[in-house]
């Protein structure tokens, strides 16, 4: 019989491995793009929770439809 020694996991451990994760950080990078896109258009920093609103209204069903189907081809 083998002694395998593991490590806990950690929350960090876990989180790295977690889709749901993933996908956060996958809409996070979305959202600043887009931060940086409309204040450059604004000539101004809009802020992050002007970003996040618009991208979610306006941008992220389309996002999300697009990241699924390229995950499933």
């Amino acid at each position: 019989m083998s002694d395998v020694h593991q490590e806990p996991k950690t929350d960090a451990d876990l989180a790295a491995r977690s889709s749901l994760y993933a996908e956060f950080l996958a809409e996070r990078e979305e959202i600043l793009r887009h931060k940086w896109i409309e204040s450059e258009k604004a000539g101004r920093d809009i802020g992050f929770e002007r970003a996040l609103i618009d991208w979610t209204r306006h941008h992220r069903a389309r996002w999300r439809l697009l990241r699924r189907s390229a995950k499933a081809a």
